[in-house]
């Protein structure tokens, strides 16, 4: 019988010592030939104006670390992104909340699900005219997202600080038509989730998404009138199409944005205005 010689027997060790880390996952997902083997040569995300870009420029920086290449595509409004995903254009998105997800798939048919949870962004109440919310006349304007979703959003949040009620029951799903008693005749004023922090100006208040408040040079935590509690059900998500939902690549992505670099880089950074959900 041979023996071995010294380099079959380091090639032996290197071979042992492999398996043990591709068994105790310390390599990355290209290596154990997963992320790799099915992944687009590039996978392109979807995101929106605002500290989404910011996040998912590090995800991407880790994604890249684990030999996942991520672009990322930026889209002007929550529209289009769901469009883009599920005509193929991109491979998955991270802009929203469950809810709207939802929504969209309800009006449209789009097969499309949660990938995995990211932050929790809760919605403000902002006014350049007035201290507090008892200072909002009688009569004073109130300007909401038009979108089904982020409207009863935003409905929901000023019911729960006093300014109207709503009919029971009413949650996500209310409009302006379910406020049942607004003792200070507020006007509400639908415009696009985009567009309302420009409004500021003309309104006595406004309910405006995190990212568009942040892009606006708004402070969320110190800067508003009230905020959502951020145990509400508005965790955004990355999205994928339904085909490819459990493909490793997906996994991989979800992986990146849900490490330990990411959620210390958002707690760092945002000091609560976003904050990891998982």
């Amino acid at each position: 019988m041979h023996q071995p010689t010294g380099a079959a027997r380091a090639a032996g060790k290197t071979r042992r010592a492999l398996l043990a880390l591709f068994a105790a996952g310390a390599l990355p997902l290209t290596l154990a030939g997963g992320a790799a083997a099915d992944a687009p040569a590039v996978v392109r995300v979807g995101v929106v104006p605002g500290p989404d870009v910011e996040i998912l420029e590090q995800v991407r920086k880790v994604a890249a670390g684990r030999g996942l290449k991520v672009e990322l595509i930026q889209f002007s409004d929550y529209v289009i992104p769901n469009q883009a995903l599920a005509n193929g254009e991109i491979e998955a998105n991270a802009f929203q909340h469950q809810p709207y997800l939802q929504a969209q798939i309800a009006r449209t048919g789009w097969k499309l699900v949660k990938a995995g949870e990211t932050i929790t962004s809760p919605m403000a109440l902002y006014s350049t005219r007035h201290k507090s919310l008892d200072a909002i006349p009688a009569g004073g304007s109130i300007a909401i997202p038009n979108d089904p979703t982020n409207g009863g959003r935003a409905l929901r949040l000023l019911a729960d600080h006093g300014l109207f009620r709503l009919k029971d029951g009413e949650t996500v799903a209310a409009t302006v038509r379910d406020i049942s008693d607004n003792p200070k005749k507020l006007k509400i004023i639908e415009l696009d989730a985009a567009q309302i922090a420009r409004s500021l100006p003309d309104v006595d208040a406004a309910a405006i998404n995190s990212n568009y408040a942040v892009e606006a040079g708004l402070d969320p935590v110190k800067g508003s009138l009230a905020r959502e509690d951020v145990n509400g059900p508005w965790v955004n998500i990355i999205a994928a199409r339904a085909d490819d939902a459990g493909k490793p690549w997906v996994r991989a992505l979800v992986g990146a944005y849900q490490s330990d670099e990411i959620r210390q880089f958002i707690l760092a950074r945002y000091k609560g205005v976003y904050i990891p959900a998982w």
